[in-house]
Formats: C-alpha cells, structure tokens, sequence
C-alpha cells in the first residue's frame, strides 16, 4: 500500500466535503438552492461546465480512446463549438425570459404541462442511467488504489460496492447541504486540480520514456496516433459506423452537445444560474476552449502510454480504461501517485455532484410542485430538495452495481445519452422553431425520436455519433407531420 499515497487521496476527500459544505450558511431557499442565488461569477460557471462535461469518463476513458486508436475523438470536440453558437443563439434568449428553475419550464410555456412532464421525466432516465456508468467508473478508479486491500480481506465480491458507497457518500454530503452553489464552486477546485494531475502525469510520463518527448512523439507518429482527421464520405453503412470521422463529429458532436448543453437540466441549471444573458453566453463559450485543451491533454497521455508500454514490453492493463489510473498509481512517484489519482475522482465528483442537484431540481419543480397552487414555506421546500438529493444518491448507487456489465465506460456513457437525446432536442427545436405544432403532435414527434434511436442502436452497427442527429431529425419531422392531425389549439399568446 502507498501510505503518502493514501494520506494525498484522504486529505482531498476530508478537504472537498468540507469546503462544499461551509455553503450551507448560504442557502435559504429554492432559488439559493437550485440556482445558487444568480450571483455566480460567470468564469466560475465556465469552469464549472468543464468539469460537468469531463466526468471520470473522459479522465480514464479519453486516454484509452488514444491508446487503442488515435486523436480522432477531437473530430467530436470541433462539433462542442457549433453547438454552442446554435444554443446561444435560439434557446439561452428563452431561457432568461423571466426565472425559470428548469430547462423543462420551456416547454410547459410553449405547449403544457403533459410535455413538461414527458421531457422533465426523459431528463430523470438519462440522466440517472449515464451518471450510474460514472459511478461504476468511480469505483474503478477506488478499485485500483484499494483492489491490494480487499484481496487480503478476502472479500472481492464486496470491493466494487464498497467503493461506490465511499464517493457517492462523501458527494453527497457536500451537495446535500450546500446545494448548486457548492457544485459549481467544488467544481472550480476539483477541475483545477484533475488537470494540474494530468499535467503532472504527462510530464513524468516523459521521463519515463527513454529520450523523452522527440523519441515519442516519433513512434507515436509512426503508430498513428496523431492522426485526427478522416474526411472519408459516402451514404453507406460502413461509414455510418465509424465513430469518428469529420463528418460524424462536426455534426454528431454539434447535435449531441446541443442536447446536452442546451437541453438538459444538468447544464442548463449552470447557464440559469448566471447573472444575466450575456455571462452566461461568455460561460459557455469560454468553456469550450478549456474543454479542447484538456481533451487534447487527455489524447496525448494516451499517446504516450502507448509508447511506454510498446517500449518496456510490459503487458498493458485490461480492460483499456484501467490504463491510465493504473498508470498512475503504480508508477508515478508516491505523493504524485496519490495527486494524480484524487485529480480523477475529483472529475467524478464533480460530475456526480452536479447530477444529484439537477436530478433533484427537476423532480421537485416539474413534479412535486408543478401542480400544486401554492407553494409550502422556503424553508420546508428546501428541506424536501435535501432529501430528495438523497434518494437520488441511493438510485445512482444501484445503477452503478449494474454498469458493471456495459462495456467501456466512455462510449457506454455516451450511447445512453445519445439514444435518448434525440427525441428531447427535437421536440425543443419544434417548441422554438415553429408555432404550428402542438402538445400532442410534439409529444408524437419525441415517440418517434425515440424509437428511431433505439431501433438504430438495436438492429444496424450505425456508431452512436450519429444517434442525436437521426433522432432529432425523427422526432422534428414526425411532429411537423403530426401537427396535421393534432393541431395546436392553444392561443398564439399562450405558444409565445
């Protein structure tokens, strides 16, 4: 066991509860509580995008993507842009329209309240299955410290739920009291240090490469690894199953990031909590630049992994995600060890954190309260969003004991998310695109998304960059040709 190691990885832990909870002394309602008050500086909300958008996936699954094939995966990170110029331009104007506490508030304005409660509900599956896979990613990462641990207590069986209940506890703490403001601002320090950890490791990765920097780079060159762009194009199956070409990233990424960023309450809840418009639009943007640097960071550590190994002939770690934690703490000098590896559940944390506030937020605003004529008193609601916080953490627990079995972490997170992000942007493009379609044919249109995505990921080899982008467009023409049947028949002052 790495003691100095083990004393790093405590004292961040014991640090990062302590500090997210000194902001309970800020929280006297719903608005301080799901929003943080309005008063987030926007700097501290872009940086707080980027940790939301890493998770542990990308820390450990980024690296794997690069050592197994190469710098492809930025193909997606170009389309992050285009999205956020689509987001800030049709639905962050909508979104500041009043105060609303939900992404979901939108499309009860534009259609109802049934349409408010199929996408708040849509958002509660997506979200809770894709951060159940970053839990059981967290748990790999615990599993690597503490797997010398308990193989000697001879209780294998228990390492993976012991390991899920440490974080998902100490997450939820911090959350649990200091709501959206200690997300967003445990997010600062925690995105700070899983970089200044990546940094780290890069640099001693060098060193442990004979030569350093030209004589990787060489072989990593000669491998393949740097290559980034594939402009191959035609309308057949084999190209839609590559993950990442050009094509497939500038559009598959712009789509999925759209619905992400500019649908999902996860993100969307950071952008309210902004000062105004224009903050929030300069969150937003300035996070993308911080994203591809970090990705491309990320790419590199790959790169760089796979020279090591090729170069000591040492058997690499399987499955490819436990590389670079594997990596880390058994071959970084000890103290950096244990920075490195509090860096990553720092991206998990921090992602996890940001989960449990939005998936409360959105059961208590779009279902407890939606219907109900007067609210209780602040400081009952705010008692009930605590501990609606906590009977998430108990779902995302159990959903992480079942991961186990999909496969890589990354591309998992990213088809759950894909297959059902389709049907939810689509039916926001039809509330802000057009007027003539109504509760029923939207709802129509989101059924359709749906079961295109699904019928794509079930019955063809279509990669899942793709997903977004068919089920968007699924579910936008099917409500377009359903609103002949069902027409809207709310007043255009009620659309509006």
């Amino acid at each position: 066991m790495h003691a100095l190691d083990l004393l790093v990885i405590a004292a961040y832990l014991a640090g990062i509860t302590w500090f997210g909870a000194r902001f309970r002394t800020r929280q006297t309602g719903l608005r301080d509580y799901f929003l943080g008050g309005r008063t987030t500086p926007w700097w501290a909300i872009s940086l707080s995008i980027v940790s939301a958008e890493t998770s542990t996936l990308t820390v450990i699954g980024t690296p794997a993507l690069a050592f197994n094939g190469n710098f492809g995966f930025l193909q997606v990170v170009f389309g992050y842009l285009l999205a956020r110029l689509v987001i800030s331009t049709l639905f962050l104007p909508l979104y500041f329209q009043g105060e609303m506490f939900t992404a979901y508030e939108l499309m009860r304005n534009r259609f109802g309240e049934r349409l408010r409660r199929l996408t708040a509900g849509t958002f509660l599956v997506l979200r809770a299955l894709a951060e159940g896979v970053r839990v059981f990613a967290l748990s790999l990462i615990v599993n690597v410290v503490l797997g010398p641990l308990y193989s000697r207590w001879h209780a294998p069986e228990l390492s993976e739920l012991a390991s899920i209940l440490v974080i998902v506890c100490l997450t939820l703490f911090y959350t649990f009291e200091g709501g959206l403001a200690a997300v967003i601002w445990t997010d600062v320090v925690q995105m700070i240090l899983y970089v200044l950890g990546a940094a780290v490791s890069f640099i001693v990765l060098l060193h442990q490469i004979p030569g350093g920097w030209l004589p990787a780079f060489h072989s990593a060159s000669a491998a393949g690894k740097f290559a980034l762009f594939d402009f191959r194009f035609s309308f057949s199956l084999a190209f839609f199953s590559r993950s990442y070409s050009f094509w497939a990233g500038i559009l598959g990424g712009c789509f999925l990031t759209t619905a992400s960023h500019g649908t999902e309450q996860l993100m969307v809840q950071r952008l309210l909590a902004a000062r105004n418009i224009r903050e929030s639009r300069l969150a937003l943007f300035s996070s993308w630049a911080v994203i591809f640097i970090q990705f491309t960071l990320f790419l590199l550590i790959g790169a760089l992994l796979y020279v090591y190994y090729g170069l000591t002939h040492t058997p690499a770690p399987n499955p490819a995600d436990r590389i670079y934690p594997d990596f880390v703490w058994n071959h970084l000098p000890q103290g950096i060890a244990g920075l490195a590896i509090a860096a990553i559940l720092a991206a998990g944390m921090s992602n996890l954190s940001a989960a449990l506030n939005s998936l409360a937020s959105t059961t208590m605003m779009d279902f407890v309260y939606a219907r109900l004529h007067s609210r209780p008193a602040e400081s009952k609601m705010l008692s009930q969003a605590r501990w609606m916080t906590a009977a998430w953490a108990g779902v995302l627990v159990t959903i992480g004991l079942i991961a186990r079995h999909w496969g890589s972490v990354l591309e998992a997170g990213l088809s759950i998310a894909s297959i059902l992000y389709g049907g939810l942007l689509g039916v926001f493009l039809l509330g802000t695109l057009t007027r003539r379609v109504g509760e029923s044919a939207a709802m129509v249109g989101m059924a359709a998304g749906l079961v295109s995505t699904v019928a794509l990921k079930l019955f063809t080899p279509v990669a899942f960059t793709w997903y977004v982008l068919a089920g968007t467009s699924a579910a936008f023409l099917a409500g377009l040709a359903a609103s002949l049947f069902f027409p809207n028949t709310r007043t255009n002052d009620a659309a509006n």
